[in-house]
């Protein structure tokens, strides 16, 4: 089985990599494939991997409407969309990784380990197409770690595998951890379905100690409370709708309108004219959250 969706999943990224890159590129790749897929060492397979970027550009993948579509019915949630032509040939290198198990794990931790910015980043955003999931979960959980922005975005966004493997406890890590480093909430996959009494309450501690210092906080974070609205969580967004920020304002209004909270909705009814931009669904978490970036640019 593991074979048979290894091959499914490198037909589709040779594809993808046939619509974009030089031919001269593809030649080489298909050389070093079968090399790597007979051998019984790792060594050539690390070689390649380094080697990739001499071959492949960062220049992001041209996918069809179609392409997007047969991404999400190999795999649930993957989204090549915000892959390049460098990353899909690293991961099209490590589906032709043909070691048992143990060795197989063994070669992917040292790279791990061992790989640049670049090399760590394609690692985390390929976890979904990899096998031995389980083993892989805490790599990808300490991937969660770090404070580099390029790796975390790679297992935090546009990512299936927390969404699908995480434990509430680390998703709440990832998730106050993409807060922290003012990431696009909109871009983790599955928050919504996976929110949570504690994690709500983290959000809201955590909008409590920017307030103290001084700070504003990050307009997507409300979302987070909307399931689990009460006393606490309005007089919070009560005082977000105080804010001077329209994007905070709009934050809280889109929370309190999402929410089944009779309060919220008396609440929300003070201000119609953010009343009226969320009911005409002028206010969402992805305008949101894409302005928010781009005003820290």
């Amino acid at each position: 089985m593991i074979m048979k969706q290894n091959q499914e999943y490198s037909l589709f990224l040779l594809g993808l990599l046939e619509n974009s890159a030089e031919q001269q590129s593809l030649d080489w790749l298909e050389q070093k494939v079968s090399k790597i897929k007979d051998a019984s060492s790792p060594t050539g397979f690390f070689l390649a991997f380094s080697q990739a970027s001499r071959f492949f550009s960062k220049d992001p993948l041209k996918l069809s409407d179609a392409k997007k579509n047969k991404a999400v019915q190999l795999v649930e949630g993957f989204d090549p969309s915000h892959w390049n032509l460098l990353q899909s040939a690293r991961t099209y290198l490590l589906l032709h990784l043909n070691l048992e198990q143990e060795d197989w794990l063994e070669a992917v931790n040292q790279l791990f380990e061992t790989g640049d910015l670049y090399e760590q980043a394609a690692l985390y955003a390929a976890l979904p197409l990899l096998p031995f999931q389980e083993e892989l979960l805490p790599r990808a959980i300490d991937g969660c770690r770090t404070n580099m922005t390029l790796v975390f975005d790679a297992i935090a966004l546009n990512n299936p595998f927390p969404r699908r493997n995480f434990p509430e406890l680390n998703w709440n890590q990832l998730v106050l951890k993409a807060i922290f480093m003012q990431r696009p909430l909109y871009q983790i996959q599955g928050l919504e379905e996976r929110r949570n009494r504690a994690l709500a309450e983290i959000a809201s501690d955590f909008a409590h100690e920017r307030w103290a210092a001084g700070r504003n906080v990050m307009p997507e974070l409300w979302r987070l409370v909307v399931p689990f609205m009460n006393d606490q969580y309005l007089a919070d967004l009560r005082q977000v709708l105080s804010s001077t920020d329209s994007l905070e304002q709009e934050g809280g209004a889109l929370a309190l309108y999402q929410s089944d909270f009779a309060p919220a909705k008396a609440l929300l009814a003070d201000f119609p004219d953010l009343l009226t931009q969320v009911e005409s669904g002028e206010i969402t978490w992805e305008k949101i959250g894409i302005e928010f970036q781009n005003s820290r640019v």
